[in-house]
């Protein structure tokens, strides 16, 4: 399952919920059950760069290979990484990835 994501090609695990319980300060147990479900959430709150952004910074991949990737300058990475994050924990964007938020909308 979602092995042909964004996510995939920089992680060797589906661990997108842990770190994404981690930077929205979820708990895992309230984020959505359905992995798909969850990454499709991801997607539609995130454009493809922060997106990818997000998967690369996670890995654990070295500044230098994210700044060639974008063609960022150092302080231009250090403020998508800001405002990535930033977003990320905004009320409207992590609600979003809640549970009971999702079965309301599904209904």
């Amino acid at each position: 399952m979602l092995e042909k994501t964004v996510w995939r090609q920089y992680h060797q695990e589906n661990n997108f919920r842990e770190k994404l319980a981690e930077f929205t300060r979820l708990d895992i147990i309230d984020l959505i059950d359905d992995d798909k479900a969850l990454y499709a959430v991801l997607k539609s709150k995130l454009t493809k760069k922060e997106l990818k952004l997000f998967a690369m910074d996670t890995a654990g991949i070295n500044d230098e290979n994210i700044k060639a990737e974008f063609e960022y300058t150092d302080d231009d990475l250090e403020k998508a990484k800001f405002k990535l994050y930033k977003k990320l924990k905004q009320d409207k964007t992590r609600l979003a990835f809640r549970q009971s938020n999702f079965d309301e909308f599904s209904e």
